[in-house]
């Protein structure tokens, strides 16, 4: 019987073939729409991490004081002496801090320009905390941490442009006129938002492509190429000593607490350390810190942008008014057959036979219309970069989950949207309309 009313339904669809066009095309733009708009929310509103994103956190500390403060929130980010006293006090089992550097890379090829790569200052708690995977070598350890050692970690990436893809561990590479050692190569790995950097805005930029040890690049001075927030009492020093020992902050810290046990013991310990500060007569006011776990960080940090979200209302209002249009089409086909269903009736057929008849034409309409929409959420997909930042709009892709969500949205949507058509369809009384007819 399903095949013998799919054969009804597409009889009838040919017979009438404008208004089948009409369905079709409300169907598919409607659908298009929505999921063009939906790649975009999807890649900008997933978990980055979701195997550890409740095991992250980011531990912040009140160094401004409320008079300073924005909605009562400490900054989002450390100051270097806050940072250093939380690597030293070691209360997580996996501990980092960092900041965004740029180094000049100087090619073996003398007839090769140098170039900028952009990349990391952290410590080699990093990787395994991320679960960076790693194509050739591996991170280094705290040994070379606490030794200030002139190693790189490099991304697949920039391993291709110079050595050619080859495994380069061991080999030197020069970073601003600084000869470094090769101990890993990172595999593709670029979380997006990038949840570990939100202080510097860089949550959809370009994937990092050096990792060096924190200590070295403060030992050599290494600026920072993020964002510096010093706020408004002026305490920015003089020179970079004194900036150092000053309270601008401008490093992002991350623990890897395991159960809300260590959860608590890490609250209380920043507790403790800002009671200290204040009564060492550095804070004046009560603690007020923070710890986020991942998800919490990105919900704080508005790390979906709004454009998205009123895209994705926006292009959810227009299906929802493209199924409503048909409903207005799929009722008047439907009622046009009042005598042939009355035929039907008549000869023995059930209100269910009908509804199914009907459903499976509206399923036919919809995978049509789905067709119809994957093509245009293909060229969709070419015209994000007008409504999104470029940064956004290449993470948006056609891929076959996108495929087989626009094509179920189709049909669903369709079938639910001639169930109301189909439900007056079912009511038409034989005996009236063998009379009248």
């Amino acid at each position: 019987m399903f095949i013998h009313n799919l054969r009804l339904g597409a009889s009838s669809l040919r017979r009438n073939p404008l208004l089948t066009a009409l369905m079709i095309m409300s169907i598919g733009f409607g659908v298009a729409a929505s999921m063009v708009t939906f790649a975009v929310f999807r890649a900008v509103s997933g978990d980055p991490i979701p195997q550890k994103s409740s095991q992250l956190f980011v531990p912040l500390i009140d160094n401004r004081g409320p008079q300073y403060n924005r909605k009562g929130e400490p900054p989002s980010a450390l100051t270097y002496t806050d940072a250093m006293a939380l690597m030293r006090a070691h209360k997580a089992e996996r501990q980092t801090v960092l900041f965004p550097v740029a180094m000049s890379i100087m090619p073996g090829d003398p007839h090769r320009m140098p170039f900028k790569a952009i990349g990391y200052a952290t410590y080699g708690d990093f990787f395994p905390m991320f679960d960076v995977p790693f194509l050739y070598g591996s991170a280094w350890g705290a040994t070379e941490d606490d030794s200030r050692s002139a190693i790189v970690v490099i991304s697949r990436a920039l391993n291709q442009k110079i050595f050619g893809g080859e495994n380069s561990v061991g080999r030197r590479i020069i970073l601003d006129d600084r000869e470094y050692r090769i101990v890993g190569v990172t595999n593709d790995w670029d979380p997006k938002p990038r949840f570990y950097d939100m202080f510097n805005d860089n949550a959809y930029a370009s994937p990092a492509q050096v990792y060096i040890p924190f200590t070295y690049a403060i030992d050599q001075k290494i600026d920072s190429y993020g964002n510096n927030n010093c706020g408004s009492d002026g305490k920015r020093g003089e020179d970079r000593d004194s900036w150092m020992r000053g309270e601008c902050v401008w490093i992002s810290p991350w623990v890897e607490l395991d159960n809300p046990e260590q959860v608590e013991a890490y609250r209380q310990f920043l507790r403790g350390y800002a009671d200290d500060q204040r009564r060492a007569g550095r804070f004046n006011w009560a603690p007020n810190n923070r710890l986020r776990d991942v998800n919490q960080w990105l919900d704080f940090q508005h790390a979906v942008p709004p454009e998205s979200r009123i895209s994705l209302s926006l292009a959810l209002g227009f299906l929802v008014i493209c199924l409503v249009n048909t409903i207005g089409l799929l009722l008047a086909k439907f009622m046009r057959r009042a005598p042939e269903i009355g035929v039907r009736r008549a000869l023995g057929a059930s209100r269910a036979d009908i509804y199914r008849q009907f459903l499976a034409e509206a399923g036919m309409v919809g995978l049509a219309g789905g067709v119809l929409g994957l093509l245009l959420t293909a060229l969709g997909m070419l015209g994000v970069g007008l409504v999104f930042e470029p940064q956004i709009a290449r993470l948006a892709h056609l891929d076959i989950s996108l495929v087989l969500l626009t094509l179920l949205v189709a049909i669903a949507a369709t079938v639910l949207a001639a169930f109301y058509p189909t439900w007056r369809a079912a009511q038409v009384q034989p005996a009236w309309q063998l009379k009248s007819n």
